[in-house]
């Protein structure tokens, strides 16, 4: 056979061996357009992703355009989902807060403007503005507080006998604001169950039969529940992380995520929400009421007009010319999607037994291309500013509202943004690509959306920083290039720093061992930054080992928790003595490239040191 001929013979056979995937990848960009597609559709992504079961829900109008269960609600004994299968929907539960509190206030028992100090004094918080800017109801609901959020041994707090009040007394110092409250948006699951225990106060009901009596069984969600009840235990869908069973998580504090609901029950809850609170023929609350749920207020940007945030218990979340009104929520092993668009009436809610977020995007994005098919998009939109103005937004910035502060010295380094503008349009993307969103003028602080028409950034002052950025749920503040790329390239040398001198040290001290070749003086040299490096690496794999089950390994004092906070200060100690050690034998006999490039290890790991240790991610106690 020729050259030309193997050439073609090869080229034929890839077509035809690869030609099934090609025609894959053509039919997934085909929108479904009915429901026997889209559900096909929705398996797929199941299969696809390894997931074994998911619970589903679409509503329009009055009308349930699909509900049901499908695939596997338990893959050991092959049970199906069906419509009636129990999922668990995690922070979706923080919405019968806001609708609660919003029903007492209507009756004149409460108002979001409250202060919280007020009404319960006995929740334990501290808020260094409580004489200027106090605390207030609302604050609670749309997480602009300033507190940190739960911490794992908070998670890992599993016992179905809690009250309430036992479960927010269990770690208060959470609940500390780190900036003034009504300022920055900040999501902390430890705001709703405080507005929750108020409504225990004002009612003298727990929080949980209040719900049920006023508005799960109005709304027709007959078997919704904040427990693992025998009907749970019956149609409970078993939820999976990394295909292994998960047991059953009695949240500290149910009102933040604890509810179990069928898709029946969820498309009843879409109704409630598309018909603008009315349900079984009753107007269990106002219209006005949810307009407030779905209106983002408390912060500086939203007052400064951003359109784009967090509601009370709501979000807002874009998808091409439209806006859905959200909210998500996670467990362990399970997640789901709430979303609607009021102004169409239609919307959707995704309970998946698997801790998949791949699979719930996908399944996600299916349902929202197939609803939004017929609508042409929100004709409201903001004029565009005519005139040019003075750019005072390009540059870097870093994030400024944290949700849980032991991390943030990773997310300000990771999450920097770069904005940019060209003539009246401003762009925004991370720092090394990505994320790119484009923003149109309409007043000189002020930017919306091009496909939404919303304002989706603005520039304010914050109290504390100056002049930030509010895009979306972020608070920017504007740093100098330096920073921004100098503290992800100093990372990044350390990092490889850190890994070449484990590979050198491990061969230098090898043959050391068995060959007795090199310098005493060589080897005190490098043992300790080596030393330094190996810890480091241990601490990280601990902390891996540990985030394969949070809540049992990291919440709770055992091996990996105790190994790991002691690794962490090890390694700072053996940071600080490396440099003594350097320090001392700052004229070496040996060679001075291995003295150069054992200083500048050791130089990284102090300021690495000094720098978790500056935010707190040294000598962790997880368990507290």
């Amino acid at each position: 056979m020729t050259s030309a001929k193997k050439i073609l013979c090869a080229v034929v056979f890839f077509f035809l061996s690869f030609c099934p995937f090609f025609l894959r990848a053509q039919e997934k960009t085909i929108p479904p357009k009915t429901i026997p597609e889209l559900q096909r559709a929705i398996e797929a992504v199941l299969k696809r992703t390894g997931t074994p079961g998911v619970g589903v829900a679409l509503v329009q109008g009055d009308s349930a355009v699909l509900v049901a269960g499908l695939v596997l609600a338990n893959r050991e004994k092959k049970i199906n989902a069906t419509e009636n299968t129990l999922f668990r929907i995690g922070s979706v539960s923080k919405m019968f807060v806001s609708l609660a509190v919003l029903k007492l206030q209507e009756e004149g028992r409460i108002s979001l403007k409250d202060k919280v100090r007020d009404l319960a004094p006995e929740i334990a918080f501290t808020n260094p503005w409580e004489d200027t800017a106090p605390i207030r109801v609302e604050h609670l609901l749309e997480h602009t507080t300033g507190w940190d959020d739960m911490h794992i041994a908070d998670y890992a707090l599993n016992d179905p006998n809690l009250t309430l009040k036992q479960g927010l007394d269990f770690l208060p110092d959470t609940r500390t604001s780190r900036w003034m409250p009504g300022t920055r948006m900040a999501y902390s699951n430890s705001g709703p169950p405080v507005a929750a225990y108020i409504l225990e106060k004002l009612t003298g009901q727990r929080f949980e039969d209040y719900i049920q009596a006023h508005f799960f069984q109005p709304m027709g969600m007959t078997t919704a529940t904040y427990f693992a009840s025998d009907l749970y235990r019956q149609q409970g869908a078993t939820l999976y992380v990394n295909n292994d069973p998960q047991p059953y998580w009695n949240i500290s504090v149910r009102p933040s995520g604890a509810i179990n609901a069928s898709p029946k029950d969820m498309a009843q809850m879409l109704r409630f929400f598309i018909n603008r609170g009315q349900a079984g023929g009753r107007q269990l609350l106002s219209a006005a009421s949810l307009n407030r749920m779905e209106t983002p207020s408390t912060t500086t940007g939203a007052r400064a007009g951003l359109d784009y945030g967090y509601g009370l218990a709501n979000y807002s979340t874009p998808f091409k010319r439209f806006v859905y009104r959200s909210h998500n929520g996670g467990v362990n092993g399970g997640m789901a999607d709430f979303s609607y668009l009021p102004q169409y009436r239609v919307g959707y809610a995704i309970m998946i037994n698997s801790l998949n977020g791949n699979a719930l995007h996908q399944i996600g994005e299916l349902i929202r291309n197939f609803q939004t098919a017929p609508f042409q998009g929100d004709s409201a939109r903001k004029k565009p500013l005519a005139e040019e103005f003075d750019d005072v937004l390009s540059g870097y910035y870093i994030p400024i509202n944290p949700r849980v502060q032991k991390m943030y010295f990773q997310q300000r380094i990771v999450d920097v943004k770069r904005l940019w503008r060209n003539k009246n349009f401003l762009f925004s993307r991370n720092l090394f690509g990505g994320g790119l969103e484009t923003h149109v003028a309409v007043t000189d602080r002020q930017y919306a959306s091009p496909e939404t028409g919303k304002i989706s950034l603005v520039q304010v002052n914050d109290p504390l920083a100056g002049d930030v950025v509010h895009l979306g749920g972020l608070v920017l503040m504007r740093v100098s290039p330096f920073l921004a790329v100098g503290q992800y390239v100093l990372s990044l040398i350390w990092i490889v720093y850190l890994l070449g001198s484990v590979l050198f040290g491990s061969i230098w001290f090898i043959r050391y061992w068995r060959t007795r070749r090199g310098s005493q003086e060589t080897r005190h040299l490098i043992q300790w930054p080596f030393l330094t490096s190996l810890l480091f690496l241990a601490t990280t794999i601990v902390g891996i080992i540990g985030g394969a089950d949070p809540m049992e390994r990291l919440g709770k004092v055992g091996f990996v928790s105790v190994s790991g906070l002691i690794l962490s200060v090890l390694f700072a100690l053996a940071a600080v003595w490396s440099v003594i050690t350097l320090i001392r034998q700052r004229k070496p006999n040996g060679s001075r490239t291995i003295y150069w490039h054992t200083a500048v290890l050791a130089i990284l790991h102090f300021v690495a040191t000094c720098y978790l240790t500056w935010y707190g991610a040294i000598g962790v106690p997880t368990w507290q």
